[in-house]
């Protein structure tokens, strides 16, 4: 039996292309009749889309790569290119570092094995999660226990947010007249939405490609949704700028842009 990942994560796709290979309602059946894999799990976060399969042949990786598309959607050649894949022991080890927070923008965050625990449970019910996936998970599961139990990587700031937050509270000292835009309206926003209005700002934006998911977004943290298309003049106007992995906090000239994966500063 072979086992395998395959995948993509912010270490080697942009969001655009990720977001075109998140799967869909079908996803763990088309894997196992069209794929051939005898056991398939979908993890997708807004951070990464990996599949993690059993199966009897190898499997090549632009087949899980079609299957991940929409129905009549055609995978690019530098789209597939920009996929890993890693067999056996390799994905075993990949496994454990995910589920461990080892392999997240910010070393050590916790949300990504809530969502490995969801995935599993998912694949579990469907059926597409048998003895060689049960056996994975269980132990990556008990692993990443472990790591947080052991060690201290769960200590201090453990998300993109709570970087961005602790990181503008350093500068700013108070946020209750700070300007907020976020760019994007998935989890990361919402929480770094979230930690924002916890600690005073009651100017937040959100600008989204989904009109829907950026008025929802607002409407939860009592901001405004603004058309995406506009997103540069508001950018001017805000004191903080949050987009994806990177945050921007204009308080002096130049404005101090932030990387929380490297955990550095940088003038802009």
């Amino acid at each position: 039996m072979n086992l395998f990942c395959v995948g993509l994560s912010h270490h080697t796709a942009n969001v655009e292309t990720r977001e075109r290979f998140v799967g869909h309602a079908a996803i763990d059946r088309i894997l196992r009749e069209d794929a051939g894999c005898t056991e398939a799990l979908l993890l997708t976060t807004c951070n990464r889309v990996e599949v993690y399969a059993a199966s009897e042949e190898p499997v090549p990786t632009a087949r899980i790569a079609h299957c991940l598309l929409a129905k009549g959607m055609v995978a690019e050649d530098d789209e597939v290119e920009a996929f890993y894949r890693h067999e056996g022991q390799q994905c075993v080890q990949h496994l454990f570092r995910v589920a461990s927070g080892l392999d997240s923008m910010v070393i050590g965050e916790t949300e990504i094995l809530g969502q490995a625990k969801k995935a599993y449970a998912a694949a579990r019910e469907s059926g597409a999660a048998g003895p060689f996936l049960h056996r994975l998970f269980q132990r990556a599961f008990r692993v990443a226990k472990q790591v947080r139990t052991r060690t201290g990587i769960t200590r201090g700031a453990v998300s993109v947010g709570s970087v961005a937050v602790d990181l503008a509270e350093k500068i700013f000292g108070h946020f209750e007249t700070r300007k907020v835009l976020l760019l994007g309206a998935g989890e990361a926003s919402e929480r770094t939405a979230r930690a924002l209005v916890k600690r005073g700002v009651r100017d937040i934006r959100v600008a989204n490609r989904s009109v829907d998911r950026a008025q929802a977004l607002s409407a939860l943290v009592g901001g405004c949704a603004v058309p995406m298309e506009e997103w540069e003049t508001h950018c001017r106007e805000v004191d903080i700028a949050v987009a994806g992995r990177d945050v921007v906090i204009r308080h002096t000239t130049p404005a101090v842009s932030v990387t929380p994966l490297a955990g550095s500063c940088r003038s802009s």
